[in-house]
């Protein structure tokens, strides 16, 4: 069969399984995602196996090494997929919400309620637990998924997608609704693309080039997950050993991830008293740390920075620092160069902390906080399918609530209009 083709059933199948998921009760669900977290916790030496092989794969490829990181798989990571799994099953049901309710003078009764987007296309480069991530969070919200992921992730997220039809399958739901394209092919995800009368929205989860390519090639609306270029600014008010942790934590939780801050700024005023022991600490831990003449001055270890540097998502043991005069020049910085994902301030200074939340247009603004914890996760979202830099729709952590729409439910006692 073609791919062509294969794409084409797939997507035709999640189509016709809406009209049942619209009938499959809120435990039903929940015991799905129950019965699929138990399952991947009774296979985590086949996901093991699986995802060495994967990796193998991946050096073979040359990936680069920060993506190898994020596909990496362990027991603690395993059971953490499990755990995610738990958690979305015991959120609360996100459909079937009245948001509005208003009863007007010409007798209608008018109600907004929450309701599923339809058919998901979810398109996703070296993270495994997406797969299941995206597909708990889809069947929660009683939309159906199609799963595309990266080349390199393709045999631990086909283990972790028969523990999911396994959950499916025992909680009688059609396994339809959740589908993973078996195939690595390139071409699977421009078929994929071009289906606009069968799939509702496109989310990717990968770096520029995926998402630039999608925007590219579709006409499907698309909620974007771009680069995160994080930054956090150390503030002329912030506390030096909270500064001096939240950075480190910042970059070093993990590397890989889009919310690491790659990105530090500090004022000018207390660079002599701030900086030395962060860079101290920085390079302790191998980091390569790129800055402005003025940081130079302090240490002689950070190399000069070039324009790219101001702009460069790392997802490495890399920083840029600059320093900057006040709080007004972090800000125009921050403006120009981040990603729009997410970005702190560190300050004992209330004023200064408003003024930062007020003027810095990221889908997540943080004071005095690790930017690690730009994670649906942390939010209590249960889980996320990625951060989005969009506007419309969606922004921030993508988690069940944006991933329903609304319908309006209008009743009456025969109305007709004038």
């Amino acid at each position: 069969m073609q791919v062509k083709e294969i794409i084409n059933n797939i997507a035709k199948d999640a189509k016709s399984s809406l009209q049942s998921l619209r009938k499959v009760s809120l435990d039903q669900k929940n015991d799905a995602l129950n019965f699929s977290a138990e399952s991947i916790i009774n296979n985590i030496d086949r996901i093991i196996y699986a995802n060495k092989e994967d990796i193998e794969f991946a050096y073979k490829k040359g990936i680069k090494e920060s993506l190898i990181q994020r596909l990496k798989l362990d027991e603690g990571k395993i059971r953490n997929i499990s755990k995610s799994l738990n958690d979305v099953a015991n959120l609360p049901n996100p459909l079937g919400k009245i948001t509005e309710s208003r009863e007007r003078p010409n007798g209608l009764t008018v109600k907004k309620i929450s309701v599923p987007i339809g058919v998901i296309g979810i398109i996703y480069e070296s993270r495994p637990n997406v797969t299941s991530d995206a597909a708990s969070l889809c069947l929660k919200s009683g939309n159906a998924c199609i799963l595309k992921c990266g080349s390199e992730s393709f045999n631990s997220s086909k283990v972790i997608m028969e523990n999911l039809h396994f959950g499916l399958n025992k909680a009688k739901i059609t396994l339809e609704s959740i589908q993973m394209i078996p195939t690595r092919s390139r071409e699977a995800v421009s078929e994929l693309l071009k289906l606009k009368s069968t799939i509702d929205i496109i989310i990717p989860r990968g770096g520029k080039s995926l998402i630039e390519k999608i925007n590219n090639e579709t006409k499907i609306p698309v909620i974007s997950h771009l680069d995160g270029n994080c930054h956090t600014y150390i503030h002329k008010d912030a506390d030096i050993e909270k500064s001096l942790e939240l950075v480190i934590n910042a970059k070093f939780r993990n590397i890989s991830i889009c919310g690491a801050t790659e990105s530090l700024l500090i004022d000018r005023s207390i660079l002599s008293s701030h900086l030395p022991k962060i860079i101290e600490s920085l390079v302790t831990r191998g980091c390569k740390i790129y800055g402005d003449n003025n940081c130079i001055s302090v240490d002689k270890r950070i190399l000069n920075a070039t324009e790219d540097d101001w702009y460069a998502e790392y997802l490495d043991s890399k920083i840029s620092v600059k320093s900057v005069t006040d709080i007004n020049q972090a800000i125009t910085h921050i403006q120009k160069y981040g990603s729009g994902h997410t970005d702190c301030i560190i300050t004992e200074n209330k004023r200064a902390a408003s003024k930062f939340f007020n003027e810095i247009d990221s889908a997540i603004v943080m004071h005095n906080t690790s930017t690690q914890f730009a994670d649906g996760g942390e939010f209590g979202l249960g889980s996320e399918i990625g951060i989005s830099t969009n506007r419309l729709h969606a922004r921030g952590p993508v988690g069940l609530e944006e991933l329903t729409t609304y319908k309006w439910l209008v009743e009456s006692s025969g109305q007709v209009r004038v």
